[in-house]
């Protein structure tokens, strides 16, 4: 095999941020993307009543086959070498290598990672890492594929998962990947490292070694690595305006080697460490740091001391989505109906006629004007400062979201005018 695969070369250089994005920028260009094991193209029903979840049941139910096969010493160390060496391969693999190649290794290398994120049983490296491109895409909006701001905690926990739809995914959307005929294999038997693991574990333990060492421990990478979807959204504190809801959480952190520091993950996606300050513990870079040492990885990227120190420019995609965010917060609806009943008829008359006539700059001549129970922009400043981070960018957030919030507004007063019978 190769040391070095040809796209890892290219990415010796350059800003990491921006290859990232042009990366995942493929996502929202792809008209006609390939698509491998597609079920019907033309069923995009999102039950998840569905027979792929037969096996994630049977593989639940079979944790309590240690009521017979007893719970031995060795399986317990088993299962809690199994936790932890596959919670990396998830952190290392399937995340920081496959989907943001965050640092650089060899084509051998790169196979044992695969293998390693595969034995969880979490699909193969080349799905995983097309979702989660995707996910950062459309971060928490509609579009995501697991957000629990749209979705709730079971669908994003991992319901998403046997939507139908995800039977199907865009190769070329991991066509840095796609093209190593040996991740394309494990692509089409996706299951062989987790069956083969679990041989190993009968071999070495017997029963209580495959239902104890293997079975208990692929439930716990399971749930493990699913809470970083449902609750790394929710709960925990937010450091850098990123235009969702991602958030750090020090308890996930723990216990998923460092993926817990997920507000700093989106706010600087291609790093290899998650964990920016000191204090915050990130095994799964420290590991990669020492194998680093090593020479088996290399390029570990870091995130600038300008995004560290929360000092760095946002970019017009997290500035628009915060705005929403902001805008969303003040109820046009109510604002639009005040304004009108504050106002007297030949006043609300002219000013729904300079309304109409200024067509898209309709906002403007709302900000032009002193007009009751319209919020100012220090209102939405003042807003803004309550629900974000700091942030260089607040300025450009809020003009953004004071438009938005004007323009929702005058589109209100104008649809009442046109409803009422002349």
């Amino acid at each position: 095999m190769n040391d070095l695969t040809d796209d890892q070369a290219s990415h010796r250089t350059g800003d990491s941020q921006t290859e990232l994005r042009t990366d995942l920028q493929a996502d929202s260009q792809i008209e006609a993307p390939l698509q491998v094991q597609s079920r019907d193209a033309r069923d995009d029903r999102d039950d998840i009543v569905y027979p792929s979840t037969i096996p994630f049941v049977i593989v639940h139910l079979v944790c309590f086959a240690a009521i017979w096969t007893g719970v031995t010493w060795q399986s317990l160390v088993l299962c809690a070498v199994l936790y932890w060496l596959r919670i990396f391969f998830i952190g290392a693999g399937y995340h920081r290598y496959f989907s943001h190649r965050a640092y650089c290794t060899s084509r051998a290398f790169q196979l044992i990672l695969a293998l390693g994120a595969q034995s969880t049983a979490q699909k193969s490296v080349l799905w995983w890492a097309t979702q989660h491109r995707h996910h950062h895409l459309h971060s928490d909006t509609e579009r995501d594929l697991h957000s629990p701001c749209q979705k709730g905690f079971w669908y994003s926990h991992v319901g998403w998962i046997f939507a139908r739809r995800q039977d199907s995914f865009d190769l070329v959307k991991i066509a840095d990947f796609a093209k190593f005929p040996e991740l394309m294999w494990l692509n089409r038997f996706e299951l062989v490292p987790a069956v083969v693991l679990a041989v190993v574990c009968y071999l070495v333990a017997g029963w209580p070694g495959l239902v104890v060492g293997f079975f208990w421990s692929t439930v716990l990478v399971f749930h493990g690595t699913f809470c970083i979807n449902s609750l790394a959204h929710v709960h925990g504190r937010k450091r850098y305006v990123t235009g969702d809801d991602s958030r750090n959480n020090w308890l996930l952190a723990l216990f998923t080697m460092g993926e817990g520091w997920h507000n700093n993950h989106h706010a600087y996606q291609s790093s290899a460490r998650q964990g920016f300050k000191w204090w915050e513990c990130d095994c799964t870079y420290y590991v990669l740091k020492g194998l680093s040492w090593m020479r088996l990885v290399w390029d570990l990227k870091t995130p600038p001391l300008a995004v560290v120190r929360n000092e760095h420019g946002l970019g017009t995609r997290v500035i628009g989505r915060a705005a929403a965010q902001l805008a969303e917060s003040f109820n046009a609806d109510r604002i639009a109906a005040a304004v009108s009943s504050a106002l007297e008829g030949s006043s609300l008359t002219a000013l729904l006629e300079r309304l109409s006539a200024a067509q898209h700059r309709a906002a403007d001549v709302l900000a032009g004007l002193s007009l009751p129970h319209l919020p100012t922009r220090e209102e939405v400043l003042d807003r803004a400062t309550t629900m974000f981070a700091r942030t260089r960018s607040m300025d450009d957030i809020v003009e953004h979201a004071y438009q938005l919030v004007l323009d929702s507004i005058a589109a209100r007063l104008c649809g009442t005018a046109a409803a009422v019978p002349a």
